[in-house]
């Protein structure tokens, strides 16, 4: 099975997710307050040293107040159709 961790997709998604925190004018600690969790676990996230899954996808968008689905498609977009699990 193939890591997604390092993979395109994988860091698309992170730098949409960077960028609409940014964009809506949040800090990784405002973000972390917002979901009742630690600052250092928003920095993992966003580092690439924790992956982010679908569930967790959902609950920082709508934390950012940025649609689910605009992450997915920079994810998506950025994927290798190629790409083995």
């Amino acid at each position: 099975m193939a890591k997604t961790i390092r993979s395109s997709g994988h860091e698309a998604l992170r730098e949409a997710l960077i960028a609409a925190r940014k964009a809506a004018g949040l800090t990784q600690a405002d973000l972390a307050k917002r979901l009742k969790c630690h600052q250092s676990l928003i920095a993992r996230l966003e580092s690439g040293q924790r992956r982010i899954d679908v569930v967790e996808m959902i609950v920082l968008a709508r934390a950012i107040n940025v649609g689910a689905s605009d992450l997915l498609a920079a994810a998506e977009m950025a994927t290798d159709s190629n790409h083995r699990l």
